[in-house]
């Protein structure tokens, strides 16, 4: 036995035909021009959500397949490496990100919410960390939230956030305490929430399809 057989089963080979034959579909016939035009189509997340490919390793209950499956997840994301665009698949991929920190941590109510729309491509999901004085150095992070009665007033910025531009929630990580890792909070953040703008689309030399923006709050 290989060393690939021994952690693929024919289910993740299902999984494997599968996003094959979705990029094959979707995606290689017009890649050339959404890398051209640096963006790929938003139907694209909701084409991928109703295939199951966005919902890969996460919890059947909402609208997820595989739970737990790290290889499922690596034969999906060997796939949509076929796409040749390494934006495309980072842009469809941001809910991974972005996402577990919900599922986890988040009141049963809004994870109940959200979680679903993310995996079904019906909302798009994104991780903001990173912050133009420090790249990713997330325990000397400057954005910082204070608490103001039932919500958080933020002030800050961040920089390089894949789906930064289209994306409808944003998982972000603030300062909440003091110095170091130990005062970093990770609040969940809807566009169109007062004091909150996206920046422009960023220009990239590679990943051009994918999504990258600056974030102001």
């Amino acid at each position: 036995m290989s060393a690939l057989q021994e952690y693929f089963d024919p289910s993740h080979q299902l999984v494997r035909d599968s996003v094959r034959r979705f990029i094959e579909r979707e995606v290689l016939p017009h890649i050339a021009d959404w890398e051209e035009a640096e963006e790929f189509p938003r139907e694209l997340y909701r084409k991928a959500g109703a295939a199951g490919i966005l919902g890969i390793g996460y919890p059947e209950q909402f609208g997820g397949s595989h739970e737990g499956d790290l290889f499922a997840k690596v034969a999906a994301s060997e796939e949509l490496m076929r796409s040749g665009s390494g934006g495309l698949v980072a842009g469809l991929g941001s809910l991974d990100i972005g996402l577990p920190p919900v599922l986890k941590w988040a009141k049963p109510a809004l994870r109940d919410r959200v979680v679903p729309e993310v995996l079904a491509g019906e909302k798009i999901m994104a991780l903001a960390v990173t912050e133009p004085s420090g790249g990713s150095d997330v325990a000397n992070l400057k954005t910082r939230a204070v608490r103001d009665g039932d919500y958080y007033r933020v002030t800050g910025s961040k920089t390089f956030i894949t789906s930064g531009v289209r994306a409808d929630y944003y998982t972000v990580a603030v300062r909440t305490g003091g110095e170091g890792f130990g005062g970093v909070s990770l609040l969940l953040i809807e566009k169109g929430t007062p004091g909150f703008t996206v920046g422009r689309s960023l220009k990239k030399m590679g990943w051009r399809s994918s999504d990258t923006a600056e974030l102001f709050f």
